[in-house]
């Protein structure tokens, strides 16, 4: 693929991926976004602007002329003390990125990022317009959707929902659970399966890449889960684990981090920071959430890496760091 691309929040996570994989292709691309790149090979690539100043975004469409547009720029937070006027990025910045896109004849392709978080985890929705938000963050996403839909502008559109995604450049992951791992901090619950829905990154951005360039009829007007078939969660944490320190992480049996989870709401009730274990957290130790990725397969083919292959490198990006 040989393409204009412009790509806004090009300095997030994602974002740094898939700048990169479109880059090694070929295609010249423009990231938009209000950080710079965190990659140190991609600031060529980069304009600050701010996707809230809809003149900016404008004159930046106009001098790019992009021929395909992958809007991935957003708060992604769950503070709960926030309206939605907090995020505004994901409402009026998604409408001011499909107006500059629709006064362009050059567009052809639009891809517009939401959230696996318009539902609730363990939800699942009947249809595309299903919602079940807990979250201001997961609101202002299915507003989003609702914007792209009324719009619905003249290049081939497709909404893109991310599961959890993991992968190199990560840096929230690196600074937290895999930290915790790599000290070897962490214990998971003995006898609690659990099955998550994630993605790693490559794959990611493969399916994106690939929905770019997929049939009009397959993909326009339609709404992708992004991510990797459901795996063993205890089976991503031990990869990791092994990569990182060689042995895999300690079982303790789940009665006795329930009991933990107690202790640690108590603490946590008369103000004690850093509590390590609370009955939310052990929630999402143990609580399935599965997404059907398949129909965004029948479009993309078979993602090109294993979890095993993925839980590599980005061991050895770890390491490198």
């Amino acid at each position: 693929m040989a393409r204009r691309v412009l790509v806004t929040g090009g300095s997030g996570f994602i974002g740094t991926n898939l700048v990169q994989a479109l880059l090694d292709s070929g295609s010249q691309v423009l990231n938009l976004d209000c950080s710079p790149p965190i990659h140190p090979g991609h600031g060529v690539c980069y304009r600050e602007i701010d996707i809230l100043d809809a003149a900016a975004v404008d004159a930046a469409f106009r001098e790019f002329r992009p021929e395909h547009v992958v809007h991935l720029a957003a708060r992604t937070d769950l503070d709960q003390d926030t309206t939605l006027d907090d995020y505004r990025a994901n409402t009026t910045g998604t409408e001011n990125i499909l107006d500059s896109a629709n006064r362009l004849a050059e567009v052809q392709r639009v891809l517009i990022t939401s959230s696996m978080l318009v539902c609730r985890l363990g939800y699942l929705p009947d249809g595309d317009e299903d919602y079940a938000p807990t979250t201001r963050y997961g609101e202002s996403k299915v507003l989003t959707e609702t914007q792209t839909r009324e719009r619905d502008i003249d290049a081939t559109w497709s909404l893109i929902r991310p599961m959890t995604i993991w992968g190199p450049w990560h840096l929230r992951l690196e600074n937290e659970f895999w930290k915790v791992l790599r000290k070897g901090y962490y214990v998971h619950p003995s006898g609690r399966p659990c099955r998550r829905s994630y993605g790693f990154v490559g794959n990611s951005v493969h399916q994106i890449r690939r929905l770019l360039e997929a049939p009009r009829e397959q993909v326009h007007r339609k709404t992708f889960y992004i991510g990797d078939p459901a795996i063993e969660l205890l089976d991503y944490i031990n990869g990791f684990s092994m990569g990182l320190t060689g042995r895999k992480v300690r079982l303790v049996p789940y009665p006795v981090m329930k009991t933990g989870a107690m202790l640690g709401d108590l603490l946590a009730a008369v103000g004690w920071k850093g509590v390590p274990l609370t009955s939310f957290r052990l929630t999402n130790m143990t609580r399935d959430n599965l997404l059907d990725v398949s129909p965004t397969l029948e479009v993309t083919g078979l993602n090109p890496f294993t979890l095993e292959q993925g839980i590599e490198q980005t061991v050895a990006w770890l390491k490198s760091r």
